[in-house]
């Protein structure tokens, strides 16, 4: 798959790992009236032409950038408070990538295609993932 020009990166605060950011997203809170997980942001992505030509959220969980879901679409969402906001509507499918440590950040960031890490291989029939801490640790010394 040919990277997406631009991307965003944001922290999954509160996740512990892969499969909460799946069971978070698994709920009601998480999903619009279609179902399809989104995450719900302040503020509108300026690039968002740009976002929408196959880019990708990019998520840190605990300090490790590990994987990253297509955006579908930007819907808007009025709060409660009456408040617009942007509603990022992504693939319910999670691409685990290669790991990245990332020192924490507010909101998102814009992440160009150039600098996002690769996807993984699905791992083989019987075979453990690498910890997160430990993919990350090899990534910085140019293992992985």
């Amino acid at each position: 798959m040919t990277p997406a020009l631009l991307n965003l990166i944001k922290l999954s605060v509160g996740t512990d790992n892969v499969e909460g950011l799946v069971a978070w997203q698994a709920t009601r809170r998480a999903q619009g009236a279609d179902k399809q997980p989104r995450h719900v942001t302040r503020m509108w992505p300026k690039r968002a032409t740009e976002l929408l030509e196959g880019g990708s959220i990019y998520w840190v969980i605990q300090g490790v950038l590990q994987c990253r879901q297509r955006i579908v679409r930007l819907d808007e969402v009025i709060g409660q408070d009456g408040i617009r906001r942007c509603g990022i509507v992504l693939d319910p499918e999670i691409v685990r990538t290669g790991t990245v440590q990332k020192r924490p950040f507010q909101g998102w960031r814009y992440l160009p295609g150039t600098e996002a890490p690769p996807d993984l291989v699905a791992p083989r029939r019987g075979e453990d993932a690498l910890p997160p801490s430990l993919s990350a640790a090899l990534a910085d010394i140019g293992v992985l």
